[in-house]
């Protein structure tokens, strides 16, 4: 048997307690605790969906390469009924990753359909109506008509990967049927048929020599019959746990693992099922119940887009599937301010270099000129703000070197026009600069501190809608927010994309709403999962948090949801719930500091969007 030293290079080392950086699998010999060690990643134990960008024409019964990726997919044909009119169509759209596009038609319009293949290298085979065996091969640019299948039929379904020159059709309609055919890249051959003949069945395989057929209608019932194909022969193996029809399959997969969900049984199901070559277990639930759709991908990274959550109205809405297996973000504790406060700003572009200025401090809400810099340890002060003040705002992505501190609330000395203010910090001195034209409180900004933007907050005693782009010298006022609020989230790395998200338009209720911004316009978005105010995050455009806040009065939150451009999910809890903080950071690693508890802290947790488990074995 190999030794550990040969295996990994090194011997097992003693430490007083444990490592600061082990390397992940490495093992060590706690003297304290007189244990073994070993530390990994933490990942997560089970797969789930989350809201991912729509297509642009809602329809169902369509077909998509299967083979395609959360990344790089196309979908096509289908039938798009309200609230558009109804029509069997041929539009093709393609995926990048953050849009769909589209690009050129299939020559013949059709529904219910197959498809395999990959976003530039796809087959559309079979459908209707009327009924057809009509092949299509896309090249990334073209469909191009090649040889019709042998027996024409719609319902059917289909497995094969990439090139789409190796591809298996299977079951279908009209009736039931139980044809099974092999493509090669030029003809469909007739070969050996499935056990039970069915239609709206459901596919999955990477090649035409190994797939998996399951699910569909049998002509009485729905089933969760499941074959395996060997290429060349089907196989009864075990049932799928919920009968479905017009279900869809990650169609890339294999024979020994796969993702199936969706489907009418009856009524629509959100069910999702993963099948690892020899039972199908259940899964979480996708995040909208349809049938009639189409997917693509694998256990580990999916799409399902399109379909029908009533059988009626179609929907445009696509959901992204990620396995288990991924990378569990966490917080952890780090140092103190030095000045405890609330209602002010900070900068920064990582949980290692951020730095915090002005707010009010409690008992006696007196507001601070204080600034500090964090070096991912410790907290230092450094030269105070030329005017004390709080509610202010910042451009987020600011640095300890560069940052930009704009309006906010000093003491009432000062006028109502002082909250106009901004100033300028060089990582030595604050200097003032030119002041923004509508002075306000309670706002939100983003970008550096030579392209910042300001968006939102209150005039006192309104909220406003109000939005000022920097260009290193001058505000300029530009398109407004959709809705008008304060005590909203924000950040953004640039002034031309950004993105504001819950706060207090007319309490009660606080807000959940998301709008995005472009350079030019406000875009609303899809919603926080929880109405919130006085929030913190940190992030960029299309990836960011939000952190802690308030509910309502006197419930202060911990919790904190993920951004993916797209949706919000929920992730795991700060350890303090705090509100109106300061923030640092552009993911996966940033941090939140200070804060309202009440009264106020100067806490600071530190978020990395990965994160590792130590394990002591069990030397028994």
């Amino acid at each position: 048997m190999a030794e550990y030293k040969e295996i990994h290079g090194t011997k097992i080392r003693n430490y007083t307690t444990n490592p600061d950086n082990p390397i992940t699998g490495e093992v060590w010999y706690n003297d304290t605790d007189n244990v073994l060690k070993f530390q990994y990643p933490t990942v997560t134990s089970a797969g789930s969906w989350r809201t991912s960008y729509s297509v642009n024409t809602p329809r169902r019964d369509l077909a998509g390469g299967g083979a395609g990726t959360p990344t790089a997919a196309i979908i096509f044909g289908g039938y798009t009924a309200s609230p558009l009119p109804a029509a069997i169509v041929a539009l093709t759209e393609s995926f990048n990753g953050s849009s769909w596009t589209e690009v050129n038609d299939l020559n013949t319009a059709v529904q219910e359909s197959a498809g395999s293949g990959t976003a530039t290298a796809a087959l559309s085979f079979g459908g209707s109506s009327p009924t057809t065996g009509n092949t299509e091969t896309w090249n990334g640019t073209n469909w191009t008509e090649v040889n019709d299948l042998s027996t024409a039929r719609e319902g059917l379904a289909g497995a094969g990967a990439a090139p789409n020159t190796a591809t298996l059709a299977f079951g279908g309609g009209p009736g039931t049927k139980a044809v099974t055919e092999s493509w090669n890249g030029t003809n469909w051959t007739e070969v050996n048929d499935l056990n039970t003949a069915r239609r709206y069945l459901s596919g999955i395989g990477a090649t035409n020599t190994a797939a998996i057929a399951f699910a569909g209608y049998n002509g009485s019932n729905y089933v969760g019959i499941t074959e395996l194909w060997n290429g060349t022969n089907w196989t009864e193996v075990n049932d799928m746990t919920r009968p479905s029809q017009y279900g869809f399959g990650g169609d890339s997969g294999s024979s020994t693992a796969g993702l199936a969900g969706g489907g009418y049984s009856p009524g629509t199901t959100a069910n999702t099922e993963l099948w690892n070559g020899t039972n199908w277990a259940e899964q979480n639930n996708m995040v909208t119940a349809r049938g009639y759709s189409t997917g693509c991908g694998t256990t580990t990274a999916s799409l399902v887009a399109c379909g029908s959550p009533n059988g009626s109205a179609n929907t445009n809405a696509v959901e992204e599937w990620t396995g288990a297996g991924a990378p569990v973000g966490a917080w952890s504790t780090g140092g103190t301010m030095n000045t405890a406060r609330r209602y002010f700003a900070g900068a920064g572009v990582g949980s290692s270099a951020a730095i915090g200025f002005g707010g009010t401090t409690a008992p006696g809400n007196n507001q601070v000129a204080n600034t500090e810099n964090y070096n991912g340890t410790n907290w230092t002060e450094v030269n105070d703000m030329v005017t004390a003040r709080q509610d202010l705002s910042s451009a987020s992505a600011g640095t300890q070197t560069a940052s930009l501190a704009f309006g906010g609330y000093p003491h009432p000395s000062f006028g109502p026009g002082s909250r106009s203010i901004t100033e300028l910090w060089n990582g030595t001195n604050w200097t003032e600069v030119n002041d923004l034209n509508t002075g306000r409180r309670l706002g939100q900004g983003a970008g550096i501190s030579t392209a910042a933007l300001m968006f939102g907050g209150a005039t006192a005693p309104a909220v406003t809608a109000v939005t000022e782009t920097w260009n290193g010298t001058n505000w300029t006022e530009v398109n407004d927010m959709n809705l008008a609020r304060q005590h909203m989230g924000g950040f953004g790395a640039t002034n031309t994309a950004a993105l504001g998200f819950g706060g207090e338009s007319s309490y009660p209720p606080y807000d959940n709403e998301t709008e995005s911004w472009n350079g030019t316009n406000w875009t609303e978005l899809n919603n926080l999962n929880v109405e919130k105010a006085y929030l913190g995050g940190f992030g960029e455009y299309t990836s960011g948090l939000c952190v802690g806040g308030i509910l309502g009065p006197g419930s202060n939150t911990a919790t904190v949801e993920d951004w993916n451009g797209v949706s919000w999910v929920e992730i795991a809890d700060l350890s303090t719930a705090r509100f109106s903080m300061g923030n640092s950071g552009l993911t996966p690693a940033g941090a939140v500091f200070g804060g309202g508890t009440p009264p106020t802290t100067g806490a600071t947790e530190e978020w990395n969007g990965s994160s590792t488990t130590t394990k002591t074995i069990d030397t028994d």
